[in-house]
């Protein structure tokens, strides 16, 4: 067993395998750019080397940096993560020529599976289920045409090396199909370096499903069940569960036979993952293998009960695996919610910047941990107080639950949610909540064009609701109430002058943009500074309250009405310091909670309308100011190019809203901008 490896990755995955080598007892060593030098994976390791500037190119892509890192430190053995240098078949091949174990599959396997036509011929080779296309490079967009009315539409078209959705197509007739083919040629060409395009039928009302492979260098091959990644944002995945709730043990077997097969024909020596098309009838096509961890191995060591870095790392040093198809366990149900620094309800833009709070649910399972299961997980790689650097992708934490059953894996995945604060950054949360409790997840009648079809014009607080509105309200009076018995209770007061406190409230939910506000009597009465029961009622409504969490913690947990209950409240909002911000179930409200002659006064005070900021463009997201594409006095028309920014590898284009004349350049090329901060201002 080797006494040392180095991790060549950042934030939580490389947290994920130092917890794994400790528990082993195998030191660590952090490879970290400068953007990073403050990182939490570089904290937990036992050695680091800083590798260079912030740019992945420059750091984390440089394979004779981190070879020599590992030399430097004694390593004899480098493992890779997910992303980066994890399928780059000359790594692999580096590390092995240098004497260092790589802790993936061999070269010649990343590089059969690496290039998807060529995956595809081998697949058809080892009898494994193939979607019907042309399998050969395209050479030009009319061939392309020809070829899709061939296969017959929708066809999807997709670059050879594309992945993480780029490069790739649904074309419903031919004009799509000719635009496709380019827009994919283009795409690739930019992003990998490799334009070569096929094409294959696209399977309607598709699922994601994908099969976990474990094999060792004895040829001993095992799939370890499967998961279900169907719930996806522009090809990229937001929540995972396993097992599927879709397939039945018939198709499950013959989905993990064939992905065996496949891996055995590659000598396949590692963690890998089997990815499917399954339709609706259960008929299911090969896609692609990742040769490498998937983000979403939590859920599969939740059922299994198997540490698959663990396995990755036996499998390196020359070990055969411990287990056998017929000893791998499939119990309960787990599901994983990436929890992303992007702004939801400013489509999806990136959030980056300094965690102000980051508060976990409390957890009951840990990384590498086998032995408690059935809880709470978090895998991340920031902690309270650190950056959201801009450079590298957008996740903060993995959330993975493990329950009895789907239903008991929901519900913990939804108090979960709850109790995860996260403040100085946008994150992407109540969307999660939001998917969690819509009607066809929680029947399991989905597909991956599930979040198109029910949010088609993005996601707007609007689209979330909640079961019992009035439990928030009585949330806002109940808090209101114990911060008004601490008052009561504030020594020196003046005698006859003393704060007294009456039973009825009234909660004014505010609507700062429109001004209309809704006004609901309260009654707060049997009240207890001790915690002990409290009784709210809210029209018809009646909630016995209990909690013993103390006044200014935002995670706020107890029972309702004998039921426990996680929420999140909060005294001041940005816009209104006297507010209280009420978070549960994904839903967020703002409100004033006022005596009944407060609400009178309060509902003749004046509207203050937002200010008109037509005249200047805005930046919507933190991030660098790469181009500027006007000038002052020159006049734009709507649709017209004005700024790019750029922020976690991606380029986001602002274009004007209406006609106008630039008046001034605020910002210039090179600047790190602030959410909102002004960039150029019209006449």
């Amino acid at each position: 067993m080797f006494t040392k490896i180095l991790i060549a990755n950042r934030g939580e995955i490389a947290c994920r395998v130092i917890a794994t080598a400790k528990k082993m007892g195998i030191a660590t060593v952090a490879v970290y750019s400068e953007a990073d030098k403050e990182a939490r994976f570089v904290k937990l390791a036992d050695e680091s080397v800083l590798l260079g500037p912030a740019p992945s190119r420059e750091s984390y892509l440089v394979a004779d940096k981190i070879i020599a890192a590992a030399k430097q430190t004694g390593a004899q053995a480098i493992h890779p993560g997910y992303g980066f240098l994890s399928e780059n078949e000359a790594f692999a091949k580096r590390c092995e020529d240098e004497g260092i174990a790589f802790i993936g599959p061999k070269a010649h396997s990343i590089a059969a599976m690496g290039d998807k036509i060529a995956s595809k011929k081998l697949a058809n080779e080892a009898k494994v289920n193939t979607i019907p296309g042309y399998n050969d490079p395209i050479p030009d967009a009319e061939t392309a045409v020809g070829i899709a009315k061939g296969i017959g539409y929708p066809v999807m078209i997709k670059a050879s090396a594309g992945g993480g959705g780029k490069g790739l197509r649904v074309a419903f007739n031919d004009k799509e199909a000719l635009e496709g083919f380019a827009a994919c040629q283009n795409e690739a060409r930019n992003s990998f370096g490799d334009d070569r395009i096929f094409i294959e039928k696209f399977v309607e009302q598709p699922r994601h499903i994908e099969i976990q492979v474990l094999g060792d260098s004895f040829g001993n091959v095992i799939y370890l069940n499967e998961r279900e990644c169907s719930i996806q944002r522009r090809h990229q995945k937001v929540i995972e569960e396993a097992p599927s709730p879709f397939i039945s043990d018939v198709t499950r077997k013959a989905m993990g036979e064939q992905a065996v097969a496949l891996a055995k024909a590659v000598k396949y020596q590692s963690a890998g993952t089997v990815e499917f098309v399954v339709g609706k009838d259960q008929d299911f096509y090969f896609l692609e293998m990742n040769t490498r961890l998937q983000v979403e191995h939590p859920v599969t060591e939740c059922i299994t009960g198997l540490d698959l870095v663990e396995q990755m790392i036996r499998v390196a040093a020359g070990e055969k695996l411990s287990i056998t198809q017929a000893d791998v366990k499939k119990e309960g149900w787990s599901i994983e919610c990436r929890i992303n620094a992007e702004d939801p309800f400013r489509n999806f833009l990136p959030s980056t910047g300094r965690l102000v709070r980051f508060e976990t649910p409390q957890e009951t399972m840990w990384q590498g941990d086998t032995e408690h299961r059935y809880g709470v997980r978090v895998d991340t790689g920031v902690y309270e107080g650190g950056e959201i650097p801009m450079f590298y992708d957008s996740m903060i934490a993995k959330l993975i639950v493990h329950g009895k059953d789907r239903n008991d894996a929901i519900a913990k995945m939804r108090e979960a949610l709850n109790g995860f604060v996260i403040r100085g950054i946008s994150s992407n949360i109540p969307f999660q909540a939001a998917l969690l409790s819509h009607p066809d997840f929680i029947s399991g009648n989905f597909n991956t064009g599930f979040i198109a079809k029910h949010y088609p014009e993005g996601f707007h607080a609007s689209d979330v609701s909640h079961d019992e509105p009035e439990f928030l309200l009585a949330l806002a009076a109940w808090t209101t109430r114990r911060f008004r018995d601490r008052a009561s209770r504030i020594s020196g007061q003046f005698a006859g002058q003393e704060v007294r406190v009456g039973k009825d409230f009234v909660v004014v939910e505010l609507d700062p943009q429109a001004g209309e506000n809704q006004y609901t009597d309260v009654q707060v009465e049997d009240f207890h500074a001790d915690h002990s029961k409290t009784v709210v009622t809210v029209g018809s409504k009646r909630y016995e309250l209990e909690s013993d969490t103390a006044l200014g913690h935002i995670a706020v947990q107890g029972t309702v009405n004998g039921k426990p209950f996680t929420a999140q409240i909060e005294r001041g909002t940005a816009k209104n310091p006297l507010a209280l911000r009420i978070s549960h179930n994904g839903k967020q409200i703002d409100v004033l909670v006022l005596s009944k002659r407060g609400a009178e006064l309060y509902q003749i005070m004046p509207f203050k309308a937002p200010p008109d900021l037509s005249k200047f463009l805005l930046s919507p997201m933190p991030g660098l100011l790469v181009d500027v594409a006007v000038k002052e006095g020159q006049t734009v028309q709507t649709g017209e190019r004005l700024a790019v920014i750029e922020a976690m590898k991606m380029e986001n284009v602002l274009f004007a809203a209406q006609d106008g004349v630039v008046s001034k350049v605020v910002a210039v090329k090179g600047e790190s901008l602030a959410v909102d901060q002004v960039i150029i201002e019209f006449a």
